[in-house]
């Protein structure tokens, strides 16, 4: 995508600040190319140097990236706040939303009761001196946790997962440190680790979860950390197995200072059991969300970890936000302790299992290979361009996510989330998808 944005400045400093200036201004949008080293430095009449350097500043923060022979261009989802774009494209009414990766809101716990009980509790204000982990939620995450295997030598609790995977990143490592990602990952832990300055190495994944051998080459390339997704991995599904998880337990005994982060975002709604690297290295910290399950708006995550990693988090926390708000804490507190909760989220749980194990079956009969043991999404692998795809597919009533958001290294895909799709819509949408792969598979043989 080319782009006619005037870039302007003298140093590196005003040269970097007026490409930021673009994509603020959405003038710049995600994918706009910028022009290469030498063609705009002779524009500006300043060195080659002087705009490598604002290039590179614009990379260390997550603004850009180098596509190799594509050159540089906006990363697609670079942390700069847009001044007029505050929010993506609605989908269309009579396209079914399969791409937003969020839960059902119809199978979320109603909060009504739970806030009533809540505001019944808080009869003083909290004051800045008694903020900070709630103990009703510390014994009871400490319980939730040990019935799940995972040592919780030290507790304390983020605003959301990727709070927490930022402070402890931030924490422990500086910008061009090396950290191991998912490949494919969580498209929002990608744009963070860029957006901190830092190297992501590629790990790779299958059904089991990151490979033995992929996690031995990304700590022979010298990675600071190590960040896994425990189960319903984002996006496609993989889950720790026990045989995988010991296998990797052997391989982190001789990885030294390495922080090995684990994000278990899915909790209660993975729907299979849970099998942790927590403690197998001197530095870890283990994460669980309470948004997938609760709902998005709760923005709290317990991190339990060694007493050095959560030390630093607790303490970062307090020079900045200071702690997360008690009165949400109360919230999910109750939360936990209705048994109607538990049954409403368990339900989830095996509403978002019947509907991804429906699609994967009928994408397999129709020979369309996918991926999906766990969680809310379901990862086809394509030989086809994405956006192709994608758009065939809108026009034809689905709203797919392109695999690119999730990738480094890994083939093109789609990325289907089953949360809003019904068993009436299974078959349509298999054999749609089939039907475009095959389509696009014969154009491409016949241009040839």
């Amino acid at each position: 995508m080319t782009v006619q944005y005037q870039i302007d400045g003298t140093s590196a400093a005003e040269i970097s600040a007026s490409v930021e200036a673009g994509v603020r201004g959405g003038r710049l949008p995600a994918g706009a190319a910028l022009p290469p080293v030498r063609t705009l430095a002779g524009t500006l009449g300043v060195s080659p140097g002087t705009v490598a350097a604002a290039y590179q500043t614009l990379r260390q923060r997550g603004v850009v990236e180098t596509a190799g022979r594509l050159g540089t261009r906006v990363r697609p989802r670079p942390p700069v706040a847009p001044t007029r774009v505050a929010r993506p494209a609605p989908v269309p009414p009579d396209v079914l939303d399969l791409a937003a990766g969020e839960p059902d809101a119809r199978l979320l716990p109603a909060l009504g009761e739970p806030l009533r009980r809540v505001a019944t509790q808080v009869t003083e204000p909290v004051g800045y001196a008694s903020g900070g982990p709630l103990p009703e939620l510390v014994e009871l995450a400490l319980a939730r946790l040990a019935a799940d295997g995972v040592p919780a030598p030290e507790l304390t609790v983020t605003g959301g997962a990727l709070d927490g995977i930022e402070r402890l990143l931030t924490a422990h490592l500086r910008p061009g440190d090396r950290v191991a990602v998912e490949d494919p990952g969580w498209a929002n832990l990608l744009d963070l680790v860029a957006a901190l300055g830092l190297t992501a190495v590629p790990l790779p994944v299958d059904d089991d979860g990151p490979t033995e051998a992929g996690l031995r080459s990304s700590l022979a390339a010298g990675v600071g950390a190590v960040i896994v997704t425990s189960r319903a991995q984002n996006p496609t599904g993989a889950a720790l197995t026990r045989s995988r998880a010991q296998a990797l337990r052997r391989v982190l005994r001789g990885a030294g200072d390495v922080l090995v982060v684990e994000d278990d975002h899915a909790a209660e709604l993975a729907s299979v059991p849970l099998y942790p690297l927590a403690g197998a290295t001197a530095h870890w910290a283990f994460l669980r969300s309470a948004s997938k399950p609760y709902g998005p708006d709760l923005r709290l995550a317990l991190l339990a970890g060694d007493e050095a990693t959560v030390a630093r988090v607790a303490g970062r926390l307090r020079l900045g936000a200071g702690w997360v708000s008690t009165v949400l804490q109360r919230l999910v507190v109750e939360l936990w302790r209705d048994e109607r909760v538990a049954a409403t989220v368990d339900r989830a749980a095996a509403s978002y299992a019947v509907r991804r194990e429906a699609l994967l079956r009928a994408l397999r009969d129709r020979g369309v290979s996918a991926r999906g043991r766990s969680g809310l999404n379901v990862w086809v692998p394509i030989e086809a361009d994405e956006t192709s795809v994608v758009l065939r597919l809108r026009d034809a009533g689905y709203a797919v996510a392109p695999g690119s958001l999730y990738r480094l290294h890994t083939p093109p895909a789609i990325r289907i989330t089953v949360s809003r799709l019904g068993l009436s819509d299974v078959d349509d949408l298999a054999g749609t998808v089939a039907a475009t792969l095959d389509e696009i598979t014969t154009n491409r043989a016949r241009s040839r």
